[in-house]
C-alpha cells in the first residue's frame, strides 16, 4: 500500500512538471508569434520569456514604504486595426473576460474596416483659485490684459517644453461664486503634463495674486481633459453579428436600444462605463500611464450635458445594414515620463505597440473602450452576460483550487456540465475524481 501511494505521487510529481512545462511553452509560443508578426523586437522578447518585472530598488524609489512589488496578469489583445494599422494591444488585468471580450470585438469590427479616430485637441489644463476679490469684472480684465505676461512667466517656469515645441498658449478667466478661477491651458508634448502644468501655476500664482488684489487658494493641474478629446468610431456589418439575417437585425437593434438606455439611466450607465474602462484601464497600466486620472476625467464628461450618461453611441443604420458605434472621451496620455521608462513591462508594451506618440496611442486606448464596450452590450442582449463570466469565473475557481494545465480545461467543462453551483467547493470534488 505504501509503496502504492509512494508511485502515485511520483506520478503527480511528473504530471504537474508537466502541466508547468506546457503552461510555458503557451505562453512562450504567444510571445514567438508576437515577434514573428513583427511585434516585438529581440531585446523585450527576452524581457517577456523571462518575465522581468519592476526591479526592487527602482520600486522603492516610485512609492515610500516598500515591501515588495505586485503582480497582475499581462496579456495581449489581437487583432486590432486602428486609422488603417494592424496593433496587438498589451491589457494589464485581473478581471476575467476583458481581453476576451475585448479581442472578440476587435476582430469582428476588424472584418468591418477597424476603428478610426480623431484628435480633437491635445492640450491640458490648469487653474489658480483665487478668493477675497472684491471687484471681479475689474480682475478679469487685469488678467486678460496681463495674458501675455503671464504666458511668458509660465513658459519660463519650464524652458524644456518650449524648447520641445509646447509651453502655455492660453489663458481664461472665469467668476465661479466667490471664486474667480484661472484658467492655464499648455501644449505639454509627449507628457501627460502634471508636473509642467503644476510648475507653471506655482510660478503666475503671486503675479496673479498682485494683478487681481485676491489670495490664492490653490494652484494645481485638472484631470478634466477637455482639451485633450479624441473620438474613436467603428462600423460592424451585422452579418458578422449571427449566422441568422433576422438574428443579426434583432442583436443590431437590441444594442442600440441599450446605448440609449444607458443615455437615460444613470443606474445603467454607471456599469455601462465601467465596462468601457474595463478596457480602457488595462491599457493605461499596461504603458504605465496613470489610469485614475483617466477614469476620473472620463466619469466628468460623462456628465457634461447636466446629468451622467453613457459615454457610447451605438446606432442601427438600416439602409447599409451597418451597427455604428461612437465614443469620445478625454484622452491626456503620455509617451514619456512617470514609470514608462523605469519599468521593463511597460517598456515591452511599448515596443509591441510599435512605440507610438501620445496621439496614437491615445486613439489606440480610445478604440480598446469602444470595442470593451460593444463585447459588453452584445452579450448583454444576446446571451447574457452570466454565459461568458460564469465559464471563466470557474475557471478562476478550479486555478484557485489547485487545478493545473488540462485539469482546468477539464474541471470547467464537468462543472458546467454538472449544472451544480460554480464555487469552490464543487470545483475541488470535481478535481479529486480527476486526480
Amino acid at each position: 500500500m505504501i509503496l502504492h501511494l509512494k508511485k502515485k505521487k511520483k506520478k503527480k510529481k511528473k504530471k504537474k512538471k508537466k502541466n508547468k512545462q506546457q503552461q510555458k511553452k503557451e505562453r512562450l509560443e504567444r510571445i514567438q508569434m508576437l515577434k514573428e508578426n513583427g511585434f516585438l523586437s529581440d531585446e523585450f522578447e527576452q524581457i517577456l520569456k523571462k518575465n522581468e518585472n519592476l526591479p526592487l530598488e527602482t520600486s522603492n524609489q516610485m512609492a515610500e514604504n516598500g515591501i515588495g512589488t505586485f503582480a497582475l496578469p499581462f496579456s495581449i489583445a489581437p487583432n486590432f486595426i486602428v486609422d488603417g494599422k494592424d496593433y496587438a494591444v498589451p491589457m494589464v488585468t485581473e478581471e476575467p473576460s476583458v481581453v476576451a471580450g475585448c479581442s472578440y470585438a476587435a476582430k469582428i469590427i476588424g472584418k468591418s474596416g477597424g476603428f478610426t479616430t480623431e484628435i480633437l485637441n491635445r492640450k491640458m489644463i490648469g487653474q489658480v483659485a483665487l478668493y477675497e476679490i472684491l471687484d471681479f469684472d475689474n480682475a478679469i480684465s487685469m488678467v486678460l490684459e496681463n495674458k501675455n505676461k503671464l504666458l511668458k512667466i509660465a513658459n519660463d517656469a519650464y524652458p524644456s517644453i518650449v524648447a520641445r515645441g509646447g509651453g502655455a498658449i492660453d489663458i481664461e478667466v472665469r467668476n465661479i461664486d466667490e471664486f474667480l478661477v484661472v484658467y492655464l491651458i499648455a501644449d505639454v508634448k509627449e507628457a501627460m503634463g502634471a508636473n509642467i502644468l503644476n510648475t507653471m501655476l506655482e510660478a503666475i500664482k503671486t503675479p496673479l495674486e498682485n494683478i487681481t488684489n485676491g489670495k490664492s487658494l490653490m494652484a494645481i493641474l485638472s484631470n478634466y481633459a477637455t482639451e485633450s478629446l479624441v473620438k474613436a468610431k467603428c462600423e460592424v456589418n451585422i452579418k458578422l453579428l449571427s449566422s441568422s439575417m433576422e438574428k443579426s437585425i434583432e442583436t443590431a437593434k437590441k444594442i442600440e436600444l441599450a446605448s440609449k438606455f444607458a443615455k437615460l439611466d444613470v443606474y445603467r450607465a454607471t456599469t455601462h462605463n465601467k465596462g468601457i474602462f474595463n478596457g480602457i484601464d488595462a491599457v493605461v497600466i499596461a504603458t504605465g500611464n496613470d489610469w485614475r486620472a483617466i477614469e476620473a476625467g472620463g466619469n466628468a464628461f460623462a456628465a457634461k450635458n447636466g446629468k451622467y450618461e453613457g459615454l457610447t453611441t451605438w446606432t442601427f443604420d438600416e439602409s447599409e445594414n451597418k451597427l455604428k458605434g461612437e465614443l469620445t472621451l478625454p484622452m491626456p496620455i503620455a509617451s514619456v515620463g512617470g514609470s514608462i521608462g523605469l519599468n521593463p513591462s511597460v517598456k515591452a508594451a511599448f515596443n509591441i505597440l510599435g512605440n507610438p506618440n501620445a496621439k496614437t496611442l491615445a486613439s489606440i486606448i480610445t478604440s480598446v473602450g469602444l470595442a470593451q464596450n460593444f463585447a459588453a452590450i452584445k452579450a448583454l442582449v444576446t446571451t447574457g452576460i452570466q454565459h461568458g463570466h460564469m465559464k471563466l469565473q470557474a475557471r478562476s475557481l478550479a486555478l484557485l483550487a489547485g487545478a493545473k494545465g488540462k485539469e482546468i480545461d477539464i474541471a470547467v467543462e464537468r462543472l458546467l456540465e454538472s449544472g451544480k453551483s460554480i464555487n469552490l467547493e464543487n470545483v475541488k470534488e470535481i478535481l479529486e475524481k480527476i486526480k
